[in-house]
C-alpha cells in the first residue's frame, strides 16, 4: 500500500491535532481586538488581520490534518488512540466554531453552515471519547488538563457561537454542559496533582488549559446573558485570574519542556480571559473590572505575541512539526 504514495506525500508534515490549538490563540485574540474596538480607541483593523490569520491557519492544519487520515492513516489512528492526544482532536471541530463566528460579519450562511459542521463534530466526538474514558483503566500519569478539551471547551465554544446566531436558549443548554463537566474534570485533576507523582517535562505545558474553563466559561455565560454582569460571571472571572497568576508562578517548573507548539494550548484561555473583562465592561460594569481589562487584553496580546515568535522560529529553524516518511 505505502507503494503508491506518491513522492509529495511521502514528505507530509505530520501535522497533530494539537496545531488546532494555533487557531483558538488567533481566534480568540481577533476576538478580543473586535470587542475592543467597541469601548476603546483601538484600531479595529487589528481584529480583522488576526481573523484573517486565523482562517488561514484553520484551512492548512483543516487540510493537513484531514489528509493525514488519507495517507498516514496509521498515524492519525495512534493518535486517536493514545490517552492524551486523543482529546486535542476535539480542537477540530471547536476551531471551526470560532471559524464560523470570525466570518459570520462578511458570510452569515456560511458561517452557519460551518457552525453546524463543526457543533456536530464536536458533540459526536465528545460523548464518543468520554464513554471511552467512562470505561475506566486509565493511568494516572495520563489525567491531563487535555480531558477539557472535548466537551468543557466544545459546550462552552457551542454556547457562545449559538447565542451569536440568536439562539440563546439553547446556548444556555450548552452552558450547562459545559459547565459542570469542568467541575467534575477539575476535581479528578487536583486529585491527580496533589497526590500523584510529578508530571514529567513533556506534557507539563498541557497545564496552560488550565486557564480556559473559567475564562471561556466566563466568555460563555456572558454570552448567553443580558444586562450587567452579575456575582456569578465575577466569580468565574476571579478564578480565570487564579489560575493565570498559578500559572505564571508555576512557569520556570513547566518551561523545563522546550518551547513548542504544545505552548499554544495557554493562548485560548488567556485570549478569553481579556475578551471577557472587555465585554463585562461594555456591558456596564463599575469598580474593579474597568481597572482590570487593560491589563488583561495586554496580558492577552503578550502571551499569544511571544509564542507566536517563537513558532516562527521553530519554522524557520525547521523543527515545528515531524515530517511523515512512508517510503
Amino acid at each position: 500500500m505505502h507503494d503508491r504514495i506518491s513522492p509529495s506525500a511521502a514528505r507530509l508534515p505530520r501535522i497533530p491535532a494539537s496545531f488546532f490549538g494555533i487557531v483558538l490563540g488567533l481566534a480568540g485574540l481577533a476576538n478580543a481586538w473586535r470587542s475592543a474596538s467597541t469601548i476603546w480607541a483601538v484600531p479595529a483593523i487589528v481584529g480583522e488581520v488576526l481573523s484573517f490569520a486565523a482562517v488561514t491557519v484553520w484551512v492548512l492544519v483543516a487540510l493537513l490534518f484531514a489528509l493525514k487520515w488519507l495517507v498516514a492513516r496509521e498515524h492519525a489512528v495512534a493518535e486517536a488512540r493514545h490517552p492524551v492526544e486523543c482529546c486535542f482532536i476535539g480542537l477540530a471541530g471547536v476551531s471551526a466554531m470560532l471559524i464560523a463566528l470570525v466570518l459570520q460579519p462578511y458570510a452569515v450562511t456560511l458561517a452557519w453552515s460551518l457552525f453546524l459542521a463543526g457543533a456536530a463534530f464536536t458533540i459526536l466526538f465528545a460523548t464518543w471519547i468520554t464513554g471511552r474514558l467512562w470505561h475506566g483503566s486509565r493511568e494516572i500519569a495520563s489525567t491531563t488538563a487535555v480531558l477539557y478539551l472535548p466537551a468543557g471547551a466544545g459546550s462552552f465554544v457551542t454556547a457562545i457561537a449559538l447565542s451569536s446566531f440568536g439562539h440563546a436558549d439553547w446556548g444556555q443548554l450548552a452552558f450547562g454542559a459545559g459547565f459542570f463537566t469542568w467541575l467534575a474534570i477539575e476535581s479528578v485533576l487536583l486529585h491527580r496533582m496533589l497526590l500523584s507523582p510529578e508530571m514529567p517535562a513533556a506534557i507539563r505545558p498541557t497545564l496552560g488549559i488550565q486557564l480556559a474553563p473559567p475564562a471561556v466559561g466566563c466568555a460563555a455565560y456572558l454570552s448567553v446573558t443580558t444586562g450587567a454582569p452579575d456575582i456569578f460571571a465575577h466569580a468565574l472571572l476571579g478564578y480565570a485570574i487564579l489560575q493565570a497568576l498559578l500559572l505564571v508562578r508555576m512557569l520556570p517548573w513547566i518551561l523545563a519542556q522546550p518551547f513548542a507548539a504544545s505552548y499554544w494550548g495557554v493562548t485560548f484561555g488567556a485570549t478569553a480571559l481579556g475578551t471577557a473583562a472587555i465585554k463585562m465592561v461594555g456591558r456596564g460594569d463599575v469598580g474593579a473590572l474597568p481597572l482590570l481589562a487593560p491589563y488583561l487584553f495586554g496580558f492577552a496580546n503578550l502571551i499569544v505575541a511571544t509564542i507566536a515568535v517563537g513558532t516562527f522560529y521553530l519554522i524557520v529553524k525547521g523543527r515545528l512539526v515531524p515530517v511523515a516518511k512512508f517510503s
